[in-house]
């Protein structure tokens, strides 16, 4: 590529640090792997040309400038490193044939209802073929672009071990051959909760990442809403299932909270705490109306009642406002849709609302998450409000060392910190 291809040298992106390029490879990643895995049909060859073309990138960029397009100079690059790989792999000649597609500039025909390859890909990664825990990790991967360690972090798994589940996982699909692309109507039905609940994992990564670098991934959050959002026009073809309008409405409710979420000193802003003026009211808007539409169809399902518990809470014009015994009714269906420790954590939350933190400290210590970090937060601060400082300030500690958001530590610092 010439100098042509690049900003100019005076331009404010040149010379930019590691950092920078990094976050516009993250940004990036999920879209160009997921182009190069439906051109090359190839899992790990798409990976390993795009790592190739990341390493350029890496020793270019801070002296040339970022690309105008910096998708297009990755997607290019990659292409051609891994047809460097075909050839010096002496592959068959039907393999030469299949990647010949990358001399045309023309896009493929689309295979499936959708012409994404994103969704497709996600579609791929939630095989019934593959463990659930896998799906999981495989789409953070090649999705999100997060690295091994992220995710184990996210998993609260060794590095090892979740190496070993990404592993198998590609090389199921290898094995296997698992297509790459959405399926028909008759299958989408069964694959639709999987794609939902990895869908629900991604956007909640980007709403408060895993890893000690990003207070957030906004990036992350918004490719899973507009993933969920194409997923709803696939569904279409099947009756559009209400879970389909209530994960779109949680994340969407969840978002529009996201200007007031973060402090100017880079730490947590929770939800009592944060200045509503600053809420995006549009996307409050777009997602009440979405639980409404989902109430009126009666078939409630986790991702609605908990889409109908954030709209409770932003329906509040001050925290003070919020109609707790709702909330509270709310989580009480959650537990009876989808019962689990941590729909009970976060049920004891409202319940200290209206009958006290001592009521609510009893249903946490009943739970014993001693391994989740919200768990002993949530402790920490049902304590201080008992006066029981000691208690809290090592609940808070113990918060502090099972997470690495940095927006997280440093709230929890504050606040361990106000116990004197």
């Amino acid at each position: 590529m010439t100098t042509s291809d690049h900003v100019p040298q005076d331009d404010p992106a040149a010379g930019l640090g590691a950092d920078a390029v990094a976050d516009v490879v993250r940004a990036e990643y999920g879209r160009v792997v997921a182009g190069l895995i439906r051109r090359f049909g190839d899992i790990g060859l798409a990976e390993d040309a795009l790592g190739e073309a990341i390493v350029i990138a890496l020793e270019r960029w801070p002296q040339d400038g970022v690309p105008p397009n910096p998708a297009g100079w990755l997607t290019t690059t990659a292409a051609r490193k891994a047809l460097d790989h075909l050839r010096r792999e002496k592959v068959r000649d039907e393999k030469y044939a299949e990647a010949a597609m990358l001399t045309d500039t023309t896009p493929p025909e689309p295979t499936g209802p959708v012409a994404d390859d994103r969704l497709r890909l996600v579609f791929t990664c939630c095989h019934p073929a593959l463990a659930e825990p896998a799906r999981v990790a495989l789409t953070l991967r090649l999705l999100g672009g997060l690295t091994v360690a992220e995710i184990a972090r996210a998993f609260l798994v060794p590095e090892t071990t979740m190496a070993q589940r990404i592993t198998r996982a590609k090389a199921k699909i290898a094995t296997a051959r698992i297509p790459y692309r959405i399926p028909d109507e008759a299958d989408l039905a069964e694959r639709l909760g999987g794609v939902l609940a990895v869908l629900y994992l991604v956007y909640n990564e980007g709403y408060l990442s895993s890893g000690p670098d990003d207070a957030d991934r906004p990036d992350l959050a918004e490719e899973a809403i507009r993933l969920t959002r194409a997923l709803r026009s696939v569904a279409s073809g099947i009756g559009s299932p209400p879970e389909v309008d209530g994960l779109l409405a949680l994340m969407l409710l969840a978002q529009a909270r996201r200007p007031a979420r973060i402090a100017t000193d880079g730490s947590l802003v929770t939800l009592d705490e944060q200045d509503r003026t600053r809420w995006d009211a549009d996307l409050v808007d777009e997602g009440h109306a979405l639980v409404r539409g989902c109430l009126a169809l009666n078939r409630p399902g986790p991702y609605q009642l908990q889409a109908a518990i954030q709209a409770v809470h932003t329906d509040a014009l001050d925290a003070s406002l919020t109609d707790w015994r709702q909330v509270v009714a709310l989580y009480d269906q959650l537990l009876v849709v989808s019962p689990s420790p941590v729909v009970a954590l976060n049920r004891a939350v409202a319940v200290a609302e209206l009958d006290g933190p001592q009521v609510a400290l009893s249903i946490v210590d009943g739970l014993g998450l001693t391994a989740y970090g919200p768990w002993h937060a949530t402790r920490a601060d049902l304590l201080r409000r008992l006066g029981r400082h000691e208690d809290a300030g090592r609940a808070y500690a113990a918060a502090i060392a099972t997470t690495e958001n940095p927006a997280e530590r440093a709230w929890l610092a504050r606040r361990r910190g106000s116990l004197g």
